[in-house]
């Protein structure tokens, strides 16, 4: 199979992390990965961790790094600093998210949405960057209906974004659905599937509720029937996933962004699965 693949990263926070990042990063390189790219915490709290996690990045692999970028809580001038910092790292790509605050913190900033941000990248620099936004099939948790949701989607493009990267989901026809809509406002715009592997069915519906994905409950009563062998909801999960990525590539899915969560192992057996060899462009 053969379709572009990209994988997500967290800053690690000790450095024993560090050190296996850096080696399940080597490990997926070998698949020829589109980019890598590197989470931004809540409000810019892992801002620094951010930029060295790009730089270790940098120096141990050959493939080309995408910064997440958020603006909430964020002045002009933060924003600026950080887009000349990214260009003197020699990066190419951003991921433009709204992003949150930390809990309890109220900041004023100068970019309250996403399209905002996205428009003030294209201000500062041009065409240097390609940017990528988030999209939601299921509907953002804060968006009051799908259709506003989409508008807002649209906003972010005609503002000047290239492609957008999903939310993970479990559900191949809320894609499907969600492009058709999409359409419908004239959007036709690369969209990629965000993959989320499923190896911990606790940590996944923690990890849910927080970013308001839905575990259909025929998967959720399942994986609760595995209770604690973590080798049986590894391998249903695995195919699970494996079914979710062949449904969408053989939809017209234009590539798939993998949240590793700094773990090789699930992704790689899933592109494994499913033959995909990736490659850089």
């Amino acid at each position: 199979m053969n379709i572009n693949v990209s994988f997500e990263f967290f800053p690690p926070k000790t450095q024993m992390a560090a050190i296996q990042l850096r080696d399940n990063a080597i490990i997926l390189e070998k698949m020829g990965p589109h980019f890598f790219s590197v989470t931004f915490g809540a409000g810019g709290s892992t801002r620094t961790g951010s930029i060295e996690t790009i730089k270790l990045l940098q120096s141990e692999t050959k493939i080309p790094v995408a910064p997440h970028l958020s603006c909430l809580g964020s002045t002009f001038e933060d924003i600026s600093g950080l887009l000349e910092v990214y260009k003197n790292l020699s990066l190419k790509r951003i991921v433009a998210l709204r992003g949150d605050l930390p809990a309890g913190e109220k900041r004023e900033g100068d970019l309250n949405f996403a399209y905002e941000l996205v428009s003030f990248i294209r201000k500062t620099t041009n065409d240097y960057f390609h940017i990528e936004v988030a999209a939601y099939p299921e509907v953002h948790p804060e968006a009051p209906n799908p259709t506003a949701d989409i508008i807002n989607l649209k906003r972010k493009f005609e503002a000047g974004a290239n492609s957008a990267i999903t939310q993970y989901f479990f559900n191949p026809d809320a894609y499907f659905y969600f492009k058709d809509e999409c359409a419908k406002e004239n959007i036709f715009s690369p969209i990629i599937p965000g993959i989320m592997p499923i190896t911990h069915f606790d940590k996944l519906q923690r990890f849910s509720s927080i970013c308001g994905a839905e575990i259909p409950r025929w998967l959720s009563k399942r994986l609760e029937m595995y209770g604690d062998d973590q080798e049986s909801i590894k391998a249903f999960g695995a195919e699970v996933v494996y079914n979710l990525c062949q449904r969408l590539v053989a939809g017209g899915a234009p590539a798939l962004h993998f949240y590793t969560l700094n773990q090789a192992g699930p992704t790689l057996n899933l592109l494994q699965m499913l033959g995909i060899q990736g490659f850089s462009l």
